[in-house]
């Protein structure tokens, strides 16, 4: 009988020990790599998603998830979350109100997410396309702000620095201080996260709340932009572009959404009036 090694882990990075290539000879060296995990979402003992995600800030992942799924409307409908590590990955247990338990029996969505995937099972399209509500408010941001939150935002990118292979979002005030970091091997995880520790944090309930915004390292997609404007907060800055849908979305909602926004540069694509030079 073979007996191998559990390939799943339940830790955000490794060491593997790798060649390399360097001034014409090879070396050993070691390198840290991300890991990837099977996370599976469980409401009230009903598993409802699989999601590859990196294993940390997990209960911030869960929160952040049911949020912006819509599994739950806020955050103290969700009433408990256990983290159980299993040998195929991990395991949250969410307890969650019996009215927003019925109403994802009855949407009988099963997810199989992927890194790159952001609508994987939706079993049709009224339930892949949830547009987000418009965003009725006047609020203004700093150019020299987003300009401010860029330039920190590495220092804050630890699982980045070490590995080379992880998103992040972060929740960024309106004076340019960011204020919430999350990583993840996945875009949508990441931003899933740092939603769900922006809804249970003091943050939210202060009178500046909705005057912050969201930086994402990655590009703005549909889905990255119906989950900023899902949380109520209308201005989402990408290091990379955008795609088309996510512009009209943006726009259609109220919600500035700024592209290519590298170093004193960005490209501002929906309501850039939102914007104070």
């Amino acid at each position: 009988m073979i007996v191998t090694k559990p390939l799943v882990s339940a830790e955000p990075s490794a060491v593997a020990s790798v060649q390399q290539w360097r001034d014409g000879e090879m070396h050993a060296v070691q390198d840290c790599l991300a890991e990837e995990t099977p996370v599976a979402m469980v409401y009230n003992g009903v598993s409802h998603a699989v999601m590859l995600a990196t294993a940390q800030d997990l209960e911030d992942f869960a929160l952040g998830f049911a949020l912006s799924e819509g599994i739950v409307q806020d955050a103290s409908e969700l009433y408990a979350i256990e983290v159980q590590a299993q040998e195929q990955g991990v395991a949250l247990h969410c307890s969650i109100a019996s009215e927003r338990f019925m109403q994802l029996k009855e949407r009988r969505r099963t997810l199989a997410g992927k890194t790159g995937c952001g609508l994987c099972g939706a079993e049709n399209l009224a339930q892949a396309m949830r547009y987000p509500v418009a965003l009725h408010n006047s609020v203004v941001f700093s150019s020299a702000s987003i300009v401010a939150a860029l330039a920190a935002l590495p220092a804050h990118q630890l699982l980045q620095q070490k590995t080379g292979a992880t998103h992040a979002s972060a929740y960024v005030l309106a004076d340019g201080s960011i204020q919430l970091v999350r990583e993840d091997v996945g875009r949508h995880n990441a931003l899933d996260k740092v939603i769900g520790a922006y809804a249970k944090s003091e943050l939210k309930d202060t009178v500046e709340a909705n005057r912050g915004f969201v930086i994402t390292t990655s590009r703005a997609s549909f889905e990255m932009v119906q989950k900023v404007a899902s949380a109520g907060l209308s201005l989402l800055v990408a290091v990379s572009a955008p795609t088309a849908l996510a512009v009209r979305v943006a726009e259609e909602c109220g919600l500035c959404l700024v592209g290519f926004a590298r170093g004193s540069r960005y490209v501002v694509y929906s309501h850039g009036d939102k914007i104070l030079l």
